[in-house]
């Protein structure tokens, strides 16, 4: 979200879609913008660079728009904090491309619905659907994401941290599952 900056977030998981959004709006929450489909690409190198150094690299679809995506490494206290670079690309296709001849690869592709919910200007909830189930993300200034989570009724220890790759592969290793990509079938 930060298109150039700190990012720093936090995931909350939910039962359901339904529950998420009835949280939100009855904390005051209004949707900021509406349900769109995403597909997000990451990229790396075959040495998996990136990944070893807790970075990415990620090529986003969404609304007809493409964007790319760097995140330096992560640092985990209450909140997941790092850098996140964002640039707004007219042809997601071209991008792919170059980041190909640059000798990055396309190493894991997931899906998602977001919809996107503010109270105010200090930061903004997020409800994602993705295959492996429902989160909201909270992102803004720290005390904004714990004032918000008490809002919602959860406490630092429903605090996840993860990425939605991560999660995918927490996800599958429980069900014994291979992993493969983290898409709607």
């Amino acid at each position: 979200m930060a298109h150039g900056g700190q990012e720093t977030e936090i995931k909350l998981r939910m039962a359901d879609v339904k529950t998420a959004r009835q949280m939100l709006v009855g904390a005051g929450f209004r949707v900021s913008k509406r349900r769109v489909f995403e597909v997000n690409i990451i990229y790396d190198t075959a040495e998996q660079t990136l990944r070893n150094s807790s970075r990415l690299v990620r090529i986003r679809e969404a609304g007809g728009k493409g964007i790319l995506t760097y995140k330096g490494p992560p640092a985990v206290a209450r909140h997941k904090s790092r850098e996140e670079l964002e640039v707004e690309i007219a042809e997601a296709r071209s991008m792919e491309l170059i980041l190909e001849r640059l000798g990055f690869c396309p190493i894991f592709r997931y899906e998602k619905y977001r919809t996107e919910y503010q109270r105010g200007n200090e930061g903004v909830a997020m409800v994602d659907e993705v295959p492996i189930g429902v989160y909201v993300e909270l992102e803004g200034p720290p005390e904004w994401i714990d004032r918000t989570a008490a809002r919602l009724g959860f406490s630092e220890s429903d605090y996840i941290h993860l990425s939605y790759g991560r999660l995918y592969l927490d996800w599958c290793a429980q069900r014994g599952i291979h992993p493969t990509h983290m898409v709607f079938s």
